[in-house]
C-alpha cells in the first residue's frame, strides 16, 4: 500500500478497505476472497522490492475517492518467476503470458536470488529458464 509517499506491506488490509470490498462483493455477488492481500508479503519489504519498484507503479483514479497503483509488467515478471520457481503451477503459466525477454529474465533472477540463494532454488529458475525457452540462466 501507499501511505504519504512511501510503501507499506498490506497486511492486515485496512478496516475500511475491508468494509468496502465486502459491499462491492455482496453488490456484484463476488467471492469472498475477490479482493485479498495474499500476494503482501513481510518478508518481501524486510529483503527489498526490486530496485526502482515504486516509480515504476501505474496509478489509475476511480472516480474522485479510489486511486490505485498498479505493478509494472517488469515486476510482474519479477514477482512471477520468484513464484513460479517457489510454487510451479499458474505462477509459470502465468509469467510464460508475460512474454518475457532473456534480458528481462536475468534482472528477475537476480532479484529472486535476494529472496532465496539456496542451490535447489537456482536450479529451479534455471529449468523455468530453459522451459521459457531461454536457455539456462548464467551469470
Amino acid at each position: 500500500m501507499v501511505e504519504a509517499g512511501s510503501l507499506r506491506c498490506a497486511r492486515p488490509l485496512p478496516g475500511w478497505l475491508q468494509e468496502d470490498a465486502n459491499a462491492v462483493r455482496s453488490e456484484l455477488s463476488l467471492p469472498e476472497n475477490w479482493l485479498n492481500n495474499e500476494p503482501a508479503d513481510e518478508s518481501l519489504f524486510r529483503l527489498g522490492l526490486p530496485a526502482g519498484f515504486m516509480e515504476r507503479l501505474v496509478p489509475r483514479n476511480f472516480g474522485p475517492l479510489l486511486r490505485v497503483s498498479f505493478i509494472s509488467r517488469y515486476d510482474q515478471i519479477h514477482f512471477k518467476l520468484y513464484a513460479a520457481a517457489d510454487q510451479g503451477g499458474r505462477h509459470f503459466t502465468d509469467l510464460g503470458k508475460l512474454s518475457p525477454t532473456k534480458d528481462e529474465l536475468i534482472a528477475a533472477a537476480r532479484w529472486t536470488f535476494t529472496q532465496d540463494a539456496s542451490d535447489a532454488f537456482r536450479q529451479v529458475v534455471d529449468e523455468v529458464f530453459q522451459a521459457l525457452g531461454h536457455g539456462g540462466f548464467h551469470e
